[in-house]
């Protein structure tokens, strides 16, 4: 473990929400080093010359390209960023596999999902649960792109119930081998893998159980047709059948019952990667539609000078960098805890497991915010574009369509929002996160004397510090509140669960976003960062608004009487601007610095 990890005072998952973080101990985009940044080069030459070049074949259903494009991603070792060196990949950390996936993602939904069910959900749960013997046999082979993996999880009647899978595994007399049966669907990979992660429960167990699987059609698996669906058209999506399939005993995958831990561990690294799998999709559709803003003539006029395509690009580029400072933020805790764990004497499997699981609140905000983000900005994409925009002879359709997916994948945006919530409730409930405390003095602030001195915010950022302060005692009053009402319960009343979350994802955001780009402006100089500085109150002065408008409706939705006006008044109190932004001239700022450099270039710090 390094010093600097040493030194740093880390905050466990859900931690910043109670705690200040100094900007100096956030990790950005712009603190690659070196090899990190040659890797993203050769990344996005990859994907120049083999998928965007391309990006047509993908929309014309052509399986065989994307497995071929594979076969050359294996080739470059780019399947193997976070597989051990001992089992015959790079071992690099989290950042790196999270800069790859990124990077690697940005051309089609396509090959961005085939890459994804292969070095995520295909490869990591052998990494990480399995046997020496299991890592030996079939590791190096995924690394290498020698094989591909798939993953059998969903079942027609166990969606996001994953648990209540009714795929069958059992035992032969002889002990030897389990034969499975039963069907999965909406399987990535299908078409081309060599072996499957398939979850099967045993007798009546009350949860699951995972298996390794090689793909051989004359041990009982058929395949389904090629699904038809709305986008991620070379996907390789279907349906598999399980036919008493035979699995030798020694390819149980961890302990019996273990599957279900297995799929949500899986789930939590496979939503920050998917957040990250959603910006570098982002900033393409960004300089597409810079570029063609930038020559398209109207009334003698090119249309990237009217100040309504200029609001879209502006609210465009704001969400990725705002997706990509908080993305990079926990990828660096991620990484850092890790590195403590293994500093403590855990096994690599142990370390990155739970280093993982400690931010799994950060995953799922991840996952809902970008995911959201690249659909907002491909449909503008289309509305920059017009009528090219609708033609599927443009890159904008296709990204409009892909993007569709990515807020059900992993776990529907719903489900993650109702998680994150929970999860930060289980996690006060057992002492990791003190909320109890602070939610108790935001109580007895609301209950006391306003101050009426003008705060002194001369300073760069002092109000948007403030504000940001204020908007987490927006979510200890509204959680709090809650929880107090309704107890155990509360997990039952999911359209409070999913504004209070809607509050949760702001703060991490926006908190994310101000401490990168202070840390930059600290660094590099103020008049470097007058487009960043410009994003980051743009960003905030939004997520007051969403703010303030969940946490109304919330509070009226639960509180009565004296309890509501007090919370009401509360929420008008921490939501208040002293100094509002201009709001126009924020976004023409915005618009002007991305289209002079001809599209999304905001971390190309040397």
């Amino acid at each position: 473990m390094s010093t600097e990890v040493a030194e740093k005072d880390i905050l466990r998952g859900g931690q910043f929400l109670v705690k200040d973080t100094a900007c100096e101990d956030v990790f950005t985009l712009e603190d690659l080093n070196e090899e990190q940044r040659m890797m993203r080069e050769s990344t996005k030459e990859f994907v120049d010359r083999e998928l965007w070049a391309h990006w047509e074949r993908f929309e014309q259903k052509d399986y065989a390209y994307t497995e071929e494009t594979m076969r050359k991603a294996g080739e470059l070792g780019l399947l193997s960023i976070a597989v051990p060196e001992e089992f015959g990949g790079m071992g690099m950390g989290f950042v790196s596999t999270m800069l790859v996936c990124d990077y690697i993602s940005g051309a089609n939904g396509s090959f961005s999902t085939a890459f994804g069910a292969h070095t995520g959900i295909g490869t990591m749960p052998i990494t990480l649960y399995g046997t020496e013997e299991q890592k030996q046999k079939y590791v190096p082979k995924l690394a290498s792109g020698e094989w591909f993996g798939a993953y059998c999880l969903t079942e027609p009647g166990a969606g996001s119930d994953a648990n209540s899978g009714k795929t069958k595994a059992v035992l032969s007399e002889d002990g030897t081998h389990y034969k499975i049966t039963g069907q999965k669907m909406w399987i990535s990979n299908a078409g081309f893998c060599s072996l499957f992660i398939v979850f099967a429960r045993i007798g009546d167990d009350k949860n699951i159980t995972g298996f390794i699987v090689e793909n051989d059609p004359e041990n009982g698996i058929t395949l389904g047709d090629e699904e038809k669906k709305l986008g991620i058209h070379s996907s390789s999506t279907r349906q598999v059948f399980f036919n008493e399939t035979k699995v030798p005993v020694e390819n149980m995958l961890s302990e019996r019952g273990n599957g279900f831990k297995i799929a949500m561990n899986a789930l939590n690294v496979g939503r920050i990667k998917l957040a990250a799998a959603c910006l570098e999709a982002q900033r393409r559709v960004i300089n597409e539609a810079v570029n063609y803003a930038s020559e398209r003539v109207q009334f003698k006029t090119p249309i990237i000078e009217f100040g309504a395509i200029q609001a879209k690009i502006a609210e465009m580029a704001t969400n990725c960098y705002v997706g990509e400072s908080a993305s990079y933020r926990a990828a660096k805790n991620i990484e850092d805890r890790i590195a403590i764990r293994m500093a403590s004497g855990n096994t690599h499997q142990e370390a990155e497991l739970k280093g993982v699981e400690e931010y799994a609140i950060e995953c799922s905000i991840l996952k809902v915010a970008v995911s959201e983000h690249v659909q907002q900005t491909s449909d503008e994409g289309i509305q920059i574009f017009g009528g090219m925009g609708f033609s599927a002879d443009t890159p904008m359709e296709s990204a409009w369509r892909d993007a569709r997916i990515s807020r059900i994948y992993e776990g529907t945006n719903e489900i993650n929002r109702m998680l994150a919530v929970g999860m930060l409730v289980k996690k006060a409930m057992k002492g990791h996160v003190d909320l109890l405390g602070p939610a108790t003095a935001v109580g007895e602030e609301l209950m006391g004397i306003p101050s009426f001195d003008t705060p002194d915010y001369s300073e760069l950022f002092a109000e948007e510090k403030d504000l940001i302060k204020r908007l987490k005692k927006v979510f200890l009053m509204v959680a709090g509140s809650a929880v107090q009402k309704f107890g155990p319960d509360l997990e039952k009343h999911q359209q409070l669960l999913m504004a209070a979350s809607d509050i949760l994802i702001q703060t991490y955001l926006v908190e994310s976003t101000l401490l990168r780009t202070e840390k930059n402006v600290k660094r590099f100089g103020e008049e470097s960062q007058k487009t960043q500085i410009a994003m980051t109150r743009l960003g905030l002065y939004r997520a007051v608004d969403v703010v303030s408008d969940k946490a109304k409706e919330a509070i009226v939705s639960f509180a009565e009487g004296d309890e509501q006006r007090m919370m009401l008044m509360g929420l008008k109190r921490f939501t208040k601007y002293t100094n509002h932004p201009n709001v126009v001239g924020l976004r023409t700022e915005i618009a002007k610095g991305v289209a002079e450099n001809k599209g999304y270039t905001f971390d190309q710090i040397n």
